[in-house]
């Protein structure tokens, strides 16, 4: 899979670049969201996503990787294809869909042309717990690069609890007592689930 590409930004238009990688121009699609991010200097890395299907194989271009995350957490949702994907993107930005997802806002997601009330209902359900994990969000502010915070739920994960409960009881052991090894965070995590 192509996942970036660095090169010579040869053309662009508010929908699709063209990056020349040592002599061959790649066309990518993009959002409004990364046509807005695309840098004013003819050097670009872009990440992207490719799609394969038996009529083609199309490029999806991203500047920001959170924004390609998003994207390939709409086209899980069964109805959202890339380019309703790409318009979701292009109405807002990849931070305005994680919030419209975690506070169930069906106006906003709906307000996106293409996406019906069904599907709508369909990403919120769907996505919920999967952006919450995406954003990091934590309602304690325990600093992301906690590798013991990290260990732990991704143990509780593997043993099937939900990532929500999950990390709402990390967190609170570990606001209590920032330094907790893994073992005993997670011992004590499985007594609170």
């Amino acid at each position: 899979m192509i996942t970036q590409l660095n090169g010579r930004l040869v053309t662009k238009s508010p929908t699709t670049i063209v990056v020349d990688c040592s002599g061959v121009g790649y066309e990518v699609h993009i959002s409004l969201y990364t046509y807005g991010q695309l840098p004013e200097d003819e050097n670009i890395r872009i990440h992207t996503h490719l799609q394969v299907r038996e009529d083609a194989h199309t490029l999806y271009g991203f500047m920001d990787p959170l924004e390609r995350s998003v994207f390939r957490l709409l086209l899980s949702v069964s109805g959202i294809g890339a380019n309703t994907a790409r318009t979701m993107l292009s109405s807002m930005s990849p931070q305005e869909v994680i919030q419209a997802i975690q506070t169930d806002n069906v106006a906003a997601i709906q307000a996106v042309k293409g996406i019906g009330a069904k599907t709508a209902q369909r990403v919120l359900v769907d996505l919920r717990d999967k952006v919450t994990q995406l954003a990091g969000v934590d309602e304690i502010n325990i600093p992301s690069n906690n590798t013991q915070r990290d260990e732990a739920l991704s143990a509780l994960s593997v043993l099937g609890y939900p990532t929500k409960q999950t990390q709402k009881v990390i967190d609170a052991l570990l606001h209590v007592e920032p330094t907790m090894p893994v073992e005993r965070l997670i011992k004590n995590a499985l007594n609170k689930l």
